[in-house]
């Protein structure tokens, strides 16, 4: 799975070859040094950074790519990784896998993308509720557009704002692939997140008029700053004895990692975004920042203003990522990724339809 740094990177432990060398290439491609390409150069506005390689001291033998953290500037990240394209096989893929890749959801051809996994904070319940692969499977032409609906619902309303700031975000990235014919992407996904609390809540601790500073939530530090590292993703710790400690995340990682096989058999089984409800009680659950006098007093507008008369247009607030992830399937090509194209408009449609109704 998806590790953290103590840097605040993520590390992705490199797949066996071909896929592995296979996105390293890709990476090392689009963020050499002495990169000219304009195709690729703005390549670079759409994935996440990369910070080339980095090996454990006790196994240098294991390789990782260490990747910028895309849900490091979010408080209560809303996390969604959508498979995009026709084919989630490559043209090199054998007729039993392409029989195998096929058969787990038959509608991607007609689709064009596939929900792989979502985690969406309430702010209503103060909870996160999780959807895995199973759940993305499961929708059909029918019910594709309610489907992915949940994942832009806090709990009190349809979060119109963060629906409007994906949408011109997938339309850049639409953009540039309609100007590329350079490379042809299979089995990538975009990773989707946002903040999931409100503003009133994630005010700074400077604003005294809002927070109690007595009561400083886990997610700030004294000075009002955000944590560097947030709930999502463990941080790896050195050890006495000089061994590495790591445990995968339950956020951004599963998404990094959700269709991948790692390098031994230890890892050979697919991660699953399942979370008990007691498990989610017990680690999600937090007390809020806010008194009741704050509540009787200027918050109180403000929490309507958010949960009922949320804003369909796209904001400054609105903080909303959209990235390209999962490279082990990208091939040099001489033609438009028409697959990929597909998939993003046909995307872009469902989310639109979300925000006109």
């Amino acid at each position: 799975g998806i590790l953290q740094h103590p840097d605040g990177t993520v590390l992705k432990q490199l797949q066996p070859p071909p896929r592995g060398p296979r996105e390293q290439e890709f990476y090392n491609k689009v963020y050499d040094s002495d990169c000219c390409d304009r195709i690729l150069l703005e390549l670079r506005e759409y994935l996440p950074k990369y910070f080339g390689v980095w090996s454990p001291p006790t196994a240098p033998n294991d390789t990782y790519l260490k990747l910028e953290d895309v849900t490091r500037k979010f408080n209560k990240p809303c996390i969604m990784d959508v498979k995009i394209g026709q084919k989630s096989y490559d043209p090199y893929a054998s007729a039993e896998k392409i029989q195998q890749q096929v058969s787990k959801y038959p509608l991607m051809e007609e689709i064009g993308f596939l929900v792989l996994g979502m985690r969406v904070y309430h702010v209503s319940s103060d909870s996160y509720e999780t959807q895995n692969q199973h759940y993305g499977r499961s929708l059909t032409k029918e019910t594709v557009k309610d489907g992915i609906s949940k994942f832009f619902h806090s709990g009190y309303c349809l979060r119109k704002d963060v629906v409007a700031a994906s949408i011109q975000k997938v339309e850049k990235i639409l953009e540039w692939f309609e100007g590329q014919t350079q490379l042809n992407f299979y089995a990538s996904s975009l990773l989707f997140v946002y903040e999931g609390s409100c503003q009133a809540t994630t005010v700074r601790l400077s604003d005294v008029t809002l927070a109690d500073k007595r009561r400083v939530p886990k997610g700030l530090l004294s000075g009002g700053d955000v944590l560097e590292y947030n709930n999502n993703i463990h941080v790896i710790n050195s050890t006495e004895n000089g061994k590495i400690e790591a445990s995968v995340g339950k956020g951004l990682s599963k998404f990094y990692a959700l269709h991948k096989k790692s390098c031994s058999k230890r890892h050979h089984s697919q991660l699953s975004l399942k979370v008990e409800n007691s498990e989610q009680d017990n680690v999600w659950k937090s007390s809020t920042c806010i008194t009741q006098e704050h509540l009787n007093g200027n918050v109180l507008p403000q929490l309507e203003k958010v949960f009922y008369h949320m804003p369909a247009e796209p904001k400054e607030s609105a903080k909303v990522e959209v990235r390209m992830i999962d490279f082990a399937h990208v091939f040099p090509s001489n033609t438009k990724d028409e697959g990929y194209i597909y998939g993003l408009k046909n995307l872009i449609t469902v989310l639109q339809n979300i925000l006109d109704n």
